[in-house]
Protein backbone atom coordinates (compact mmCIF):
# COMPACT_ATOMS: atom_id res chain seq x y z
CA UNK A 1 0.00 0.00 0.00
CA UNK A 2 1.32 3.29 -0.75
CA UNK A 3 0.90 5.17 2.79
CA UNK A 4 2.14 8.58 1.17
CA UNK A 5 0.03 8.37 -1.78
CA UNK A 6 -3.39 7.76 0.00
CA UNK A 7 -2.37 10.50 2.62
CA UNK A 8 -1.88 13.16 0.36
CA UNK A 9 -5.34 11.69 -1.03
CA UNK A 10 -6.83 12.39 2.38
CA UNK A 11 -5.45 15.75 3.20
CA UNK A 12 -6.97 16.84 -0.43
CA UNK A 13 -10.18 15.24 1.35
CA UNK A 14 -10.09 16.77 4.20
CA UNK A 15 -11.46 20.21 3.56
CA UNK A 16 -15.52 19.69 3.74
CA UNK A 17 -15.79 22.10 0.58
CA UNK A 18 -13.46 19.63 -1.32
CA UNK A 19 -15.39 16.48 -0.07
CA UNK A 20 -18.79 18.30 -1.33
CA UNK A 21 -17.33 18.52 -4.73
CA UNK A 22 -16.00 14.81 -4.98
CA UNK A 23 -20.01 14.26 -3.89
CA UNK A 24 -21.04 15.78 -6.42
CA UNK A 25 -19.06 14.94 -9.20
CA UNK A 26 -19.95 11.14 -8.25
CA UNK A 27 -23.16 11.87 -9.72
CA UNK A 28 -21.57 12.87 -12.84
CA UNK A 29 -19.46 15.13 -14.61
CA UNK A 30 -19.92 19.37 -14.60
CA UNK A 31 -18.72 22.43 -15.84
CA UNK A 32 -16.96 24.52 -13.26
CA UNK A 33 -20.35 27.49 -13.69
CA UNK A 34 -22.20 24.39 -12.25
CA UNK A 35 -19.97 23.25 -9.59
CA UNK A 36 -20.15 26.96 -8.20
CA UNK A 37 -23.28 27.05 -8.30
CA UNK A 38 -23.79 24.67 -5.41
CA UNK A 39 -20.84 27.27 -3.17
CA UNK A 40 -20.67 30.43 -1.92
CA UNK A 41 -17.26 31.65 -2.94
CA UNK A 42 -15.97 33.27 -6.01
CA UNK A 43 -14.60 31.28 -9.08
CA UNK A 44 -11.06 31.55 -8.17
CA UNK A 45 -11.46 30.06 -4.94
CA UNK A 46 -12.96 27.01 -7.13
CA UNK A 47 -10.25 26.91 -9.22
CA UNK A 48 -7.47 26.26 -6.06
CA UNK A 49 -9.83 23.48 -4.65
CA UNK A 50 -10.39 21.83 -7.80
CA UNK A 51 -6.44 22.20 -8.57
CA UNK A 52 -5.92 20.39 -5.00
CA UNK A 53 -8.43 17.76 -6.11
CA UNK A 54 -6.57 17.59 -9.53
CA UNK A 55 -2.81 16.92 -7.92
CA UNK A 56 -3.98 14.51 -5.92
CA UNK A 57 -5.24 12.57 -8.73
CA UNK A 58 -9.02 12.48 -8.01
CA UNK A 59 -10.33 14.95 -10.59
CA UNK A 60 -9.41 14.81 -14.12
CA UNK A 61 -10.38 18.21 -15.94
CA UNK A 62 -10.82 18.70 -19.56
CA UNK A 63 -11.52 22.37 -22.04
CA UNK A 64 -14.54 22.44 -23.68
CA UNK A 65 -14.23 25.79 -25.37
CA UNK A 66 -14.08 28.44 -23.07
CA UNK A 67 -15.53 26.10 -19.95
CA UNK A 68 -13.38 23.07 -17.67
CA UNK A 69 -15.35 20.03 -17.18
CA UNK A 70 -14.90 17.97 -13.99
CA UNK A 71 -14.44 14.78 -13.84
CA UNK A 72 -14.06 12.06 -10.85
CA UNK A 73 -11.64 9.84 -11.83
CA UNK A 74 -12.56 6.51 -11.71
CA UNK A 75 -9.60 4.88 -11.34
CA UNK A 76 -8.96 6.41 -8.08
CA UNK A 77 -12.26 5.49 -7.01
CA UNK A 78 -11.56 1.98 -7.76
CA UNK A 79 -8.41 2.41 -6.01
CA UNK A 80 -8.59 4.24 -3.17
CA UNK A 81 -12.14 2.34 -1.80
CA UNK A 82 -9.01 -1.15 -2.79
CA UNK A 83 -6.81 0.62 -0.40
CA UNK A 84 -9.46 1.97 2.35
CA UNK A 85 -10.67 -2.07 2.75
CA UNK A 86 -7.46 -3.26 2.78
CA UNK A 87 -6.32 -0.20 5.47
CA UNK A 88 -9.50 -1.09 7.60
CA UNK A 89 -10.04 -4.55 7.46
CA UNK A 90 -9.69 -7.37 10.09
CA UNK A 91 -9.36 -10.18 7.59
CA UNK A 92 -6.09 -10.23 8.08
CA UNK A 93 -5.18 -11.63 4.13
CA UNK A 94 -3.38 -8.35 3.94
CA UNK A 95 -1.91 -7.92 7.68
CA UNK A 96 0.94 -5.41 7.81
CA UNK A 97 2.34 -7.39 10.42
CA UNK A 98 1.58 -10.66 8.61
CA UNK A 99 3.64 -9.72 5.67
CA UNK A 100 6.48 -7.30 6.92
CA UNK A 101 9.13 -9.97 8.32
CA UNK A 102 11.00 -6.86 10.22
CA UNK A 103 7.26 -6.09 12.76
CA UNK A 104 7.27 -10.17 13.62
CA UNK A 105 9.91 -9.64 15.85
CA UNK A 106 8.62 -5.94 17.34
CA UNK A 107 6.45 -7.75 19.99
CA UNK A 108 7.94 -11.04 20.98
Amino acid sequence: MDYEKISLVLKAMADPKRMKIIDLLSYSSMCACNVLKHFDFTQPTLSHHMKVLESAGIVSVSKQGQWHHYTLKEDFVKEFMRSMVQLLSDSGEDCLCQNNKETKGDHD
